[in-house]
């Protein structure tokens, strides 16, 4: 079984020409309820330049994007 970090895909998408700015990192979890499948901690989300200064995603707006497109791509 081969392990993909988060950095890796990262890295990967900004290859394919994804903006940094644009990329968030998460943990998905599919079996719990919607209400607790994402987990919004990756150390690539530390972006001082942005005002992300922790692990998380701080921004609110970006926040409700991301369990936007999660619930859209992870049927119950």
């Amino acid at each position: 079984m081969k392990i993909i970090d988060k950095a890796d895909e990262e890295a990967l998408l900004l290859e394919r020409g994804s903006r940094q700015n644009d990329l968030w990192g998460i943990n998905i979890y599919p079996e719990l309820p919607a209400k607790e499948r994402v987990e919004f901690d990756s150390i690539i989300n530390i972006r001082p330049s942005q005002g992300n200064r922790s692990r998380g995603v701080d921004d609110p707006v970006i926040r409700e994007r991301i369990l936007q497109i999660v619930a859209r791509l992870v049927k119950e």
